[in-house]
């Protein structure tokens, strides 16, 4: 009887730290378009595992309102005002996420509030939009640049943060990134 239990329980602790695993995201490693003439679709890349980040509406010219999906997480980017550019808000994994301009009109710095943490998001040129960092005590390092010098279709990702950073702030990050340095295509 007592070797029944002892297996109950080690089988437990397992699946324990299995599903403690499969639910931490791994760091994301890179983004690219899915079409070579369009910047409405991109391929995320976190490892070995493969996502997307897609302009919900392919038609037409509205670029307000993003889906995103890998593994299990999933949700949707959205302007939070249609007449104002400055404010984003991002929702999945059951967390809101707002992204705003620090200051108002200037696309090159970024705050992202989250459940967990407020991060500031910077392009590291104010004329070349080619490379973004995010460093912050406590959360980690994030940056983005592209993997080839004047061509945006292809973003290497360094994800060094924090696992008490949630992934749809990670998304914010990446999107942010992306739509303030691609042309509307």
């Amino acid at each position: 009887m007592m070797i029944y239990r002892f297996r109950a329980w080690i089988t437990g602790i397992c699946l324990l730290i299995w599903t403690g695993i499969s639910l931490t995201a791994q760091p994301l490693t890179g983004v690219e378009t899915r079409f070579t003439d369009t910047f409405s679709e991109w391929r995320l890349y976190a490892g070995e595992e493969e996502g997307e980040l897609r302009r919900r509406w392919q038609t037409g010219d509205d670029w307000t309102t993003w889906d995103y999906r890998l593994g299990n997480h999933n949700g949707q980017i959205k302007l939070k005002w249609a007449d104002n550019p400055n404010e984003w808000e991002i929702r999945g994994d059951n967390f809101i996420v707002s992204a705003r301009t620090i200051w108002n009109g200037d696309f090159r710095e970024w705050r992202i509030s989250g459940p967990e943490h407020r991060l500031e998001l910077r392009s590291r040129y104010k004329n070349i939009l080619e490379e973004w960092s995010m460093e912050k005590e406590g959360a980690g390092y994030f940056g983005m640049y592209t993997a080839w010098e004047g061509d945006p279709r292809e973003w290497v990702i360094v994800d060094e943060l924090d696992e008490s950073v949630s992934f749809p702030v990670k998304m914010a990050l990446v999107f942010l990134v992306l739509y303030h340095s691609t042309p509307r295509l």
